[in-house]
């Protein structure tokens, strides 16, 4: 699955187009965290409570989540530019919206178009780029860039919102992506193809529902336990629903004569255990970035300018990685470095289990986190080339739907999963050990399950 490593050099509007495409994907990453440190100021500038906040982000990851395989079809079947343009031009509005709320609704409404947009932009915007750019070094190339500005949008979102926030307020946020769209926008007509299926069957309208209703389920699930624990009645019901609507989902695909998502596909082992890979690398980096943050300020007491410090230095360090990540794929190939990617991120985490009440241990934290954060985007990058390999064009869309699904699912349960642990455990160090020491034994167990799985089906 590798690449030769010497990449071609991109034309004047090749490298448009990808800033295009990249631009979009990392406004989108970034609206995850911009808002998080300026929630206590929403609040009380809005008159939300607690409980209501938490919506501000449920809201916008409800829809996002949600919507993605099926945006991602349908973009496949009625044209990926059109809906890319179109979620690119919701989204500006949205963002808006949410700049001038004024009062919980208005602002909560902007948050869920924001999402709906987002989950228009993200498959296209990924299938977009996998069909602009040959399988080979220039795809290679175009998804190491693709996945470094992903993972550098959360980052920076946190040290961003922190300090739009103290200079102007929590609207500037907001605001922020509304300027986004506005440099992105009028460029993409003239620069992105229209690409879609040759043919155009039918929308596998039950399979959508079932589809969009089970993850939404799930989602909602996940993101209310993050704040109030699993033992709510509407989490249990959500998770049993959620369970219930993709297992008919399943059943309802293996009978549709033209099915939302092909099922050979999903038993492709690249895809199977690709997206697995990449699942286990989001849910659990992005636990990690969570629990540091509380430990960084309320154990070792720093800032929040002094955290963002921390988490800017991981920044650098991801970045880099994405720079050299399409050669090591180039030389190594994508399955052994997914594989030592999720190696490396394990054993990082697990050096985290030294972190003490000392001020001493803020180094221990800053090497750790970034030196892991460079195999993470190796994991990120290698995975989506695993499971969008050797894919006809035609199901592009539905190959990259089924990748930024995995993304976006795994931030979403990442920290409901195991991040509770931390802030339910009564000690907040004890509880940070508990949870890199799970986190470190996931990746490291999915580390060794993606290497036999995709062993067993090179041999095959």
């Amino acid at each position: 699955m590798g690449a030769p490593s010497g990449a071609p050099r991109l034309s004047t509007r090749d490298r448009l187009v990808l800033f295009v495409l990249c631009a979009a994907q990392f406004m989108v990453a970034l609206d995850f965290s911009v808002l998080n440190v300026a929630l206590p100021a929403l609040g009380s500038d809005l008159g939300m409570t607690d409980s209501t906040l938490q919506w501000a982000v449920t809201a916008f990851a409800l829809p996002s989540g949600g919507f993605l395989l099926l945006f991602g079809r349908v973009g496949d079947l009625f044209g990926r530019r059109r809906l890319f343009l179109t979620g690119l031009a919701l989204f500006g509005a949205a963002s808006l919206l949410a700049t001038l709320a004024w009062d919980p609704a208005s602002f909560l409404a902007g948050r869920a178009l924001q999402g709906l947009g987002a989950a228009a932009i993200v498959p296209t915007g990924m299938s977009l780029l996998t069909t602009t750019f040959a399988e080979g070094p220039a795809r290679d190339r175009a998804l190491g860039i693709s996945g470094t500005l992903l993972s550098l949008g959360f980052t920076v979102g946190m040290v961003a919102g922190g300090v739009l926030t103290d200079a102007f307020g929590w609207r500037s946020t907001m605001a922020l992506l509304t300027l986004f769209v506005l440099v992105v926008l009028p460029l993409a007509p003239g620069l992105l193809p229209e690409s879609r299926t040759p043919d155009r069957p039918r929308l596998d309208i039950p399979g959508a529902v079932t589809v969009t209703a089970g993850l939404l389920s799930l989602i909602y699930a996940l993101s209310t336990a993050a704040d109030r624990g699993f033992g709510g009645a509407d989490v249990v019901a959500g998770l049993t629903a959620g369970v219930l609507l993709l297992a008919a989902f399943v059943t309802v695909e293996s009978r549709a004569a033209a099915p939302l998502v092909s099922l050979p596909m999903l038993r492709r082992r690249t895809v199977a255990w690709g997206n697995l890979g990449g699942l286990v690398t989001f849910s659990m980096m992005s636990t990690v970035v969570f629990v540091l943050t509380l430990y960084l300020q309320q154990t070792l007491h720093l800032s929040a300018f002094e955290t963002g410090l921390v988490f800017g230095v991981q920044g650098v360090l991801s970045a880099v990685a994405g720079v050299r990540a399409p050669k090591v794929i180039g030389r190594f190939g994508a399955r052994r470095t997914l594989v030592g990617s999720l190696t490396g991120q394990g054993a990082l985490i697990a050096a985290l289990l030294g972190l003490d009440a000392h001020g001493g241990s803020v180094w221990l934290a800053t090497a750790a986190v970034s030196l892991a954060s460079m195999c993470h985007l190796g994991a990120i990058i290698s995975y989506g080339l695993i499971v969008t390999s050797g894919v006809p064009d035609e199901e592009q869309g539905l190959a990259t739907g089924l990748v930024t699904s995995t993304q976006q699912v795994g931030i979403t349960i990442g920290i409901p999963l195991l991040g509770v642990l931390a802030t339910t455990s009564g000690d907040l160090l004890t509880g940070v050990h508990t949870v890199m020491a799970l986190d470190a034994a996931i990746v490291l167990a999915a580390a060794a399950l993606v290497a036999l799985g995709l062993r067993t089906g090179r041999r095959a």
